[in-house]
């Protein structure tokens, strides 16, 4: 018997409601390290409070600004390319098992690169552009795409399936009506992952070498002996992520209107 989708007004107090621990859990240990940085006599060029941090941040508003437009626009671009990208080689793998047995190997050492090593080159070969930031976000978030999109085609009920092969579905017919809506939950299980990484991924490159972006305004921070605008950009980035998942999640929630019982996968 099918379950009746949940209202979104109840959907978003279960959500509210669930995210009050989370928040009383920061909230204390931010209180924590409130009181340890004013009350233990660490120096604020060694850990300064959250207080400060705050301060410092607001001081520093513009420069924070203006350093994150440069790294939401390689997020997203990195992440849309790398969407597209693991899609269609989803596609090419499910309808070519001998082309998964070829390039499915090739993916997994891909992802043994590490990225303190593989950024830095991709950066002294593209530039100091856009470009090897969309590269290297790509490179981290199209592996658990992948996987996700694979994953979910296998899940496909084999009974509807062979309903259509008995009524001599094609192929791509079987893969539209049955595979494809069988993968949207673990499709969007491996978008919320794979936004969290794109953040970082981002970051990262503007570290190993950028004009401008968070990553950037972190090291210049860093050299310059500023803890506290080092943990305002860290914090920015950190809201940043939270807002990426958020949105994968509404999207999925405003996807699959018949999985609106709170059973995605990966939730």
């Amino acid at each position: 018997m099918s379950q009746k989708p949940v209202p979104a007004r109840h959907a978003f107090h279960s959500t509210f409601v669930g995210a009050v621990p989370a928040v009383a859990a920061a909230v204390a240990c931010l209180l924590a390290w409130e009181l340890y940085a004013d009350l233990s006599g660490i120096r604020p060029s060694t850990l300064p409070a959250p207080s400060r941090v705050l301060v410092q941040a607001w001081v520093n508003r513009q420069a924070l600004i203006d350093n994150t437009w440069p790294t939401i626009s390689a997020t997203l671009a990195g992440f849309a390319c790398s969407l597209a990208v693991a899609f269609v080689f989803s596609v090419l793998m499910d309808f070519a098992r001998p082309v998964r047995r070829a390039l499915f190997p090739l993916f997994v050492i891909s992802q043994t690169l590490p990225l303190v090593a593989i950024a830095p080159l991709i950066v002294l070969w593209f530039g100091f552009g856009l470009l090897p930031k969309i590269l290297l976000v790509a490179l981290v978030t199209f592996f658990p795409m992948l996987v996700a999109l694979l994953q979910g085609y296998e899940s496909t009920d084999k009974d509807i399936a062979e309903l259509l092969t008995s009524m001599k579905a094609p192929r791509w017919r079987i893969f539209l009506v049955a595979r494809l809506p069988s993968a949207l939950p673990y499709f969007f299980a491996g978008f919320r992952i794979s936004i969290t990484y794109a953040v970082v991924g981002a970051i990262f490159a503007e570290y190993a070498g950028a004009a401008k972006g968070l990553g950037i305004y972190i090291l210049i921070a860093k050299n310059n002996f500023r803890p506290d605008l080092v943990l305002a950009a860290v914090f920015l980035s950190a809201c940043l992520t939270l807002i990426l998942f958020a949105v994968a999640g509404l999207i999925g929630h405003l996807a699959m209107p018949w999985n609106r019982n709170g059973k995605e996968i990966g939730r």
